[in-house]
């Protein structure tokens, strides 16, 4: 929606066709190092093509979140054995030492509870089996990252606003976005 209000160009994470992701929800110890190691790849395909652009793009989800999100909560849920975490770390930094820092990152804050609805409405049937242990595993460590997050940052509270089919609430996010891109005072 961002995309169509300002002109910018999506660029949406690969859940369609990844390879991984209905054997990942069914095994997830057996599948995260492979479901990780893939969008870690497309995810960094992406940034590669999106350094070359001259347009202004929007990234779904960044190398960062695979990191410090979802793959921490698979190691510490046991999903990830060290060995696999060691070799997806080498090829993440590896990855980090050759892109350039994120312009802004929008992070929009949501509970368990309203996780859960959105899954539900999306009605991905692989998706039906998370666990609300995992989701919370996610939620905590998106809060830990964005205390500790160093760039420019925009959180919004999500679980009170319905942005797809009220327009007031939508507005109001545009609003938040364009007092941080053009706002006249510098964060």
């Amino acid at each position: 929606m961002l995309c169509g209000h300002y002109g910018w160009t999506p660029k949406y994470e690969s859940v369609t066709y990844n390879p991984y992701l209905e054997d990942y929800y069914k095994d997830i110890p057996r599948w995260s190092y492979n479901l990780e190691t893939y969008f870690l790849a497309q995810r960094f395909k992406d940034v590669l093509e999106i350094s070359k652009s001259d347009e202004v793009i929007v990234q779904d989800r960044t190398l960062l979140e695979g990191v410090r999100i979802f793959v921490e909560n698979n190691r510490e849920q046991g999903n990830l054995s060290e060995r696999d975490y060691d070799t997806y770390m080498q090829l993440f930094n590896l990855m980090m030492s050759m892109v350039r820092p994120i312009d802004l990152l929008i992070y929009l804050r949501s509970s368990v509870p309203h996780l859960v609805s959105r899954i539900q409405k999306r009605g991905r049937e692989y998706e039906q089996s998370i666990t609300l242990e995992y989701l919370q595993g996610l939620n905590d460590h998106y809060e830990e990252w964005i205390r500790a997050y160093d760039g420019r940052l925009l959180i919004i509270e999500g679980d009170n606003l319905d942005f797809e089919n009220v327009p007031e609430d939508f507005a109001r996010i545009t609003d938040l976005v364009d007092s941080e891109l053009y706002g006249l005072f510098e964060r």
